[in-house]
């Protein structure tokens, strides 16, 4: 299969590519502010951030044009904090710099590599990272970089998740990859039900209908009227990134088709 994103149809299911090749040539990958917690409860876990930096430089071995969208629920989530009497516009706008604490932690990181990588942000703080300008980010990609998109939305009321759908299709990704702390999305809570089953392949309608807790109703939306692939997967697995992005059929894949 071509790596041309003029070639690919990004409707249809990836099938494992010849030879080790990705099936996508630009993808976003979103990321909880809670999976770079590790075994800390407040803040992030360097072992953990580097242990995702090792995933993604297994990915960037591969030549794939890859933008990470971090959330900062792990330090502050605007939406919590207004239960204690915070104005939750003011909350939100905490919680957007606590996204941008931890793409500056995962660029060390990547960078430790030896794998370039640029932070942008959707609240200008020049001092410290660049804009979000989608040419910008395109540009950077296409040289071979990692690009983190912090600052979130730039707007209160705006999830991450939603962020992660919006600058997938702005930059044009062939798939939104949604990590989390499951190997996919299930019938029930797995912590919970012992008898819950992975479902490997489902649409947009059949999650929106079931109430499955992929992603927020907006993001969610957003995906499906740019018909934008989403896989869900363990990111701390080890190899399970690469392997999504190799075709294998890893976690759950969220399309228009009808699913299980």
């Amino acid at each position: 299969m071509s790596l041309e994103a003029a070639d690919l149809d990004v409707t249809a299911r990836p099938v494992p590519a010849e030879g080790g090749r990705p099936v996508f040539s630009r993808v976003v990958l979103k990321l909880s502010g809670e999976a770079l917690l590790g075994g800390e409860a407040y803040g992030f876990s360097m072992d953990t951030v580097r242990l995702i930096a090792h995933q993604v430089s297994r990915v960037a071995s591969h030549g794939l044009q890859l933008a990470i969208v971090v959330g900062g629920g792990n330090i502050v989530r605007g939406m919590d904090i207004s239960r204690h009497g915070i104005d939750r516009v003011t909350g939100d706008y905490m919680g957007m710099l606590a996204t941008v604490i931890n793409a500056l932690a995962l660029r060390d990181a990547i960078e430790g590599l030896g794998i370039q990588c640029r932070v942008q942000s959707a609240i200008a703080m020049q001092q410290v990272c660049e804009p979000f300008i989608p040419l910008r980010a395109i540009r950077h990609l296409e040289k071979g970089r990692v690009v983190i998109l912090a600052g979130g939305h730039g707007s209160p009321f705006f999830t991450t998740d939603t962020t992660a759908a919006l600058r997938a299709a702005e930059i044009g990704a062939q798939v939104l990859l949604k990590a989390t702390k499951v190997d996919g999305i299930y019938t029930a809570d797995p912590a919970r039900d012992p008898t819950a089953v992975r479902l490997k392949h489902l649409s947009y309608l059949e999650v929106l209908n079931r109430g499955l807790t992929v992603m927020d109703n907006t993001a969610l939306t957003l995906c499906m009227d740019n018909h934008m692939p989403i896989v869900v997967f363990n990111l701390l697995a080890e190899g399970d990134l690469e392997r999504v992005i190799l075709g294998e059929p890893v976690g759950t894949r969220v399309d228009g088709e009808e699913g299980e």
